[in-house]
């Protein structure tokens, strides 16, 4: 059974969300100290690849905990979204309606990460959010967020408050979508965080 890594690597100084925790990973214990190797890794909760709780955006959302870990092993579908151009809505006539866990919504925008252009990505309107919601679909991109990303974000999180706010999961940052068929099983499984809002994944994808 093929396997597909979807995740971006964690590493010091990768971009985060404007505003988010930087990434730093130092030694602790070293071998020619200490003879065994331990980092120190500080980072957001919501860092490079990264599954989102209702918590997130929503006073009374689940967190991660909350959910049983086979909430986090979706049967997906990929939807083609690479001809949009930067910031370029996503609609609800852009998605399906189809028997499925997941969209994962695939804009190539993964082409763009460590570049300013990252942050220009095309985003669902609150509509095509309140499609994934009413159809039962979490949502995955391969983009910074669901929602469009500003530093000053005037109209709020919609795509995101739609989502959560109807306790569907958003996993973000994915990359690596090249190539996979269009429907798979999407694992997204979390750090078992004590009441959280978010967590870096290793996002992966298996199709027969």
């Amino acid at each position: 059974m093929p396997v597909a890594d979807l995740s971006q690597p964690i590493e010091a100084g990768m971009p985060t969300f404007p505003g988010d925790p930087a990434v730093t990973i130092d030694a602790h214990a070293t071998m020619d100290a200490d003879g065994y190797r331990v980092s120190a890794l500080s980072c957001g909760s919501h860092t490079g690849t990264h599954v989102d709780a209702p918590s997130h955006t929503q006073p009374d959302g689940r967190s991660l905990d909350e959910f049983p870990v086979a909430r986090f092993v979706r049967d997906a579908v990929r939807v083609d979204l690479r001809d949009r151009s930067p910031r370029e809505p996503i609609r609800p006539a852009d998605l399906p309606a189809v028997d499925a866990e997941a969209l994962v919504l695939h804009t190539g925008w993964d082409r763009h990460w460590g570049d300013a252009a990252y942050l220009d990505h095309p985003y669902l309107t609150p509509a095509a959010a309140r499609h994934c919601a009413d159809h039962g679909y979490d949502v995955a991109i391969d983009a910074l967020n669901v929602d469009p990303t500003d530093d000053d974000v005037v109209d709020g999180v919609p795509a995101h408050h739609e989502l959560l706010g109807n306790d569907r999961l958003i996993a973000e940052n994915l990359t690596n979508l090249d190539g996979l068929p269009e429907r798979f099983e999407l694992s997204v499984l979390p750090l078992q965080i004590a009441d959280g809002d978010g967590s870096p994944i290793r996002a992966v994808a298996r199709w027969e």
